[in-house]
């Protein structure tokens, strides 16, 4: 009986924080839609991306009090060098909110139909993420941002690793972004509860165990390297994430 009263207050704590989600979102994003309309709203990406990490944070800070999922990081206690391609595998649905909580300045690609979603794409469009798929002109726009001075999160399996396995096939893009960009590239590696929103399982299933736990590792870091080429840098990066992931 103690166990199940356990478990339904963690419950509620875990659909409270997607309540709380949704409603802050929705409230951001229209507030943010007029100033779609401002012809200098490239000037507002630093301060929306801020907007972006205060509240994600918060986020994190009531999964932290209400303890209904449990987050480890490792290797962060460092500040985070800009003008870096972060690398991370994608368990959950979550990845992208964890990091962007604690990562500097950092852009991501989102797909397009996220952006054209009004409860997401007003705030992703101020804040300077991009959409699409990986093809040419994307690379060098991410490219160009890099270089600038921004960093640049992606996931390069494109999407959710499939249920049942460790990893998904890499996309090369951010090999060539880092190589246009001149930037270095950072592994992140994520673990996380085995049902804790991965792909295929809908967001209000919470997970069967609670409290549920995600640990993310600052691992494995490539500098710019004009001599490597993009076949190389891939090939390593999909290999120590592997390593990694099998080990644990």
């Amino acid at each position: 009986m103690k166990t199940r009263l356990t478990y339904g207050c963690f419950a509620a704590a875990y659909y409270l924080s997607w309540g709380w989600f949704a409603g802050v979102g929705v409230l951001v994003n229209l507030l943010c839609l007029p100033l779609l309309l401002l012809p200098c709203r490239e000037r507002l990406g630093p301060a929306m991306r801020g907007v972006v990490r205060g509240l994600f944070r918060a986020w994190l800070l009531w999964f932290e009090t209400s303890r209904c999922l449990r987050i480890r990081w490792r290797g962060f206690d460092a500040p985070l060098a800009p003008r870096t391609i972060f690398v991370a595998n994608h368990p959950t649905l979550l990845d992208a909110t964890f990091l962007l909580a604690r990562l500097p300045d950092a852009i991501c690609v989102f797909k397009p139909a996220l952006m054209r979603n009004p409860a997401v794409g007003p705030v992703a469009l101020l804040a300077g993420y991009a959409a699409g798929e990986t093809d040419i002109d994307l690379i060098r726009d991410m490219a160009g941002r890099v270089a600038s001075g921004r960093s640049l999160l992606i996931f390069p399996e494109g999407t959710r690793t499939k249920t049942g396995t460790t990893l998904g096939m890499l996309k090369p893009g951010y090999a060539l972004v880092a190589g246009r960009a001149r930037a270095a590239v950072q592994l992140i590696v994520i673990r996380a509860s085995a049902d804790l929103v991965p792909r295929g399982r809908p967001w209000w299933r919470p997970p069967a165990i609670l409290p549920a736990w995600v640990e993310l590792t600052l691992d494995r870091r490539w500098e710019y390297d004009p001599a490597r080429r993009t076949r190389d840098l891939t090939v390593e990066v999909e290999r120590r994430l592997s390593e990694v992931l099998d080990a644990s």
